[in-house]
């Protein structure tokens, strides 16, 4: 549809080509808009560069485009200025905008005509404005979204819409829900430009509204699509993982929308009204099916970013559990927010031990959350209430996988086992068995799922003497440790739980080597040991 024409002037300027020709031209047009109404048709100029933003320019451009895109950031400054001086002197239609073609051909007052034509300018800018968002330039891009939520906080000033009861909080929902729809591109990996937006996060209204408004985007853009794109998922996570909360109960009254007076009835400024946005937020994130690698990323930051905030963190139990039994990686990350919600919220898994003894695979010794998977091994174990068969086990299972991991492993895992044994005497006969089976009878069976059955408190640790001959000297010593007595106090192993072969190899050339002793005592007389062989009478030994 052909938007309406306003008045008679306006709608036409001389060519005045390059950046500067531009900034002038279009300085003119903004201020013939704003000293008269009757050259309101002006701004089809300014929004057409905007639109040249978009599309590309028009083979007879008036501002052909510059390979810097300086004229479109120029049009972005000139409708920044122009609307926001338009908002302020109350020069837009406020209330629920009528059609603009009813509106002209009606018989409301010139006023009246004038407000809604231009309050429907307004939008073509705003809409373009979200399109500059996917721009190729990132200059372009951020100056849109700097002109987007400076409109924002004047619509929040100045309403566009009627409150419906005095002291009735008005937040331009449906301007920053585009705003928001511009960041969660499904094209466009908008990473840099959601790094810029953080800042604004920093503001509690606008933190509450990203949450209700990535809660919608999330879930209209995920059935919009058969399958969503991975860009897609990866700006939201980007935005989502951005928003935090304190921790402790406190009200908010950082806005970036100001207001005279706040009020205790607006949910924006209570915790717990911002606790239930972020749960809502991340539920509805997470009932989609993920891409594999954001699976980790979400489990990586859930235990200390996601868990604490949540108005209910037991709703997260499922994700949780299904994420722990899917194995691999995916199962050791799922480790951090499970211990919280056991040792903080209760939780019960009856197979958690079962399903924690089933990760413990030679792969264990390298994959990158080798540390955290470690560290939290060493807290589920440090119970003095769980039976010995249990702990038994996890110490075979991790001294035969020991026979085949690299040093810097074996330097964590070996005072990790001794640990173990120092934790719970009943464990010590794996050690102290002067019976015990040979080598080729060893009744532990390490195919056996369940450790309940896998009889490793019949055994014993013979693999721990196996590495007391390990070719290196550190592991050596590390497995000599076993036999010493057990009842000295337990050793750290937070140090060692980010060791890597890199800095075992570097520590090992800082050693100072011994002084070279002489490994032949008797001086030799001759080349082949006799001075008078018939070496010696054509060699000489120097």
């Amino acid at each position: 549809m052909v938007s309406a024409a306003w008045g008679g002037g306006g709608g036409g300027m001389e060519r005045d080509p390059g950046p500067e020709g531009a900034r002038r031209a279009l300085g003119r047009l903004l201020e013939a808009v704003l000293a008269s109404r009757g050259e309101a048709n002006a701004v089809f100029d300014i929004l057409a560069v905007l639109q040249w933003g978009v599309g590309g320019p028009p083979a007879t451009s008036l501002f052909p485009q510059s390979e810097d895109h300086e004229e479109t950031q120029e049009a972005v400054r000139a409708c920044s200025r122009l609307f926001g001086a338009l908002l302020e002197r109350g020069e837009l239609f406020v209330g629920r905008l009528p059609s603009e073609d009813s509106v002209m051909a009606g018989s409301q007052g010139a006023t009246r005509k004038y407000k809604v034509w231009m309050r429907h300018r307004y939008h073509s800018c705003c809409n373009r404005l979200q399109e500059l968002l996917a721009h190729a330039s990132f200059e372009v891009k951020e100056l849109a979204l700097s002109t987007l939520m400076k409109f924002v906080q004047l619509e929040g000033a100045y309403p566009l819409e009627k409150p419906k009861w005095d002291g009735c909080y008005l937040f331009p929902r449906q301007l920053f829900k585009a705003v928001v729809e511009g960041l969660l591109s499904p094209e466009n990996d908008c990473s840099l430009l959601l790094s810029r937006f953080r800042e604004y996060l920093e503001h509690d209204d606008i933190r509450y509204h990203v949450m209700r408004a990535a809660t919608d985007v999330v879930g209209r853009v995920a059935d919009r699509y058969p399958e969503v794109p991975l860009t897609f998922w990866n700006n939201a996570f980007t935005l989502l993982s951005a928003v935090s909360l304190p921790r402790q109960e406190c009200s908010f009254s950082t806005f970036y929308v100001k207001h005279v007076e706040l009020s205790s009835t607006w949910k924006v400024v209570h915790l717990k009204e911002h606790r239930k946005a972020f749960q809502l937020m991340w539920l509805g994130f997470l009932r989609h099916k993920l891409p594999l690698s954001l699976y980790k990323k979400v489990l990586v930051v859930m235990h200390d970013s996601i868990l604490p905030h949540l108005a209910q963190p037991s709703l997260m139990i499922d994700f949780l559990t299904r994420a722990y039994d899917v194995g691999g990686a995916i199962s050791l990350l799922a480790l951090n927010g499970l211990f919280v919600l056991i040792h903080q919220h209760n939780l019960e898994y009856p197979d958690f031990y079962r399903k924690l003894y089933g990760l413990l695979d030679p792969s264990v010794f390298h994959v990158k959350y080798r540390a955290r998977f470690f560290h939290l091994a060493d807290l589920f174990l440090s119970s003095s209430h769980l039976p010995a068969y249990l702990v038994a086990a996890f110490a075979k299972r991790l001294s035969r996988l020991a026979l085949t991991a690299p040093p810097e492993a074996l330097l964590m895992v070996l005072p990790f086992i001794c640990n173990l044994l120092r934790r719970h005497p009943a464990c010590r006969v794996l050690v102290h068995r002067p019976l015990g089976p040979e080598l080729d009878a060893d009744p532990y069976d390490p195919e056996e799922e369940d450790p309940a059955k896998s009889r490793a408190l019949e055994s014993s640790l013979w693999e721990l003497q196996a590495l007391q001959r390990h070719y290196h000297p550190e592991v050596s010593q590390a497995a000599s440790v076993i036999n010493q007595a057990l009842s000295v106090p337990e050793v750290s192993i937070a140090p060692l739980l980010d060791l890597t072969a890199f800095e075992v190899f570097e520590r090992d050339l800082k050693k100072k080597g011994q002084e070279s002793v002489p490994l032949e005592f008797i001086p030799a007389q001759g080349l082949l040991g006799r001075q008078d062989d018939l070496c010696a009478q054509h060699f000489t030994l120097s």
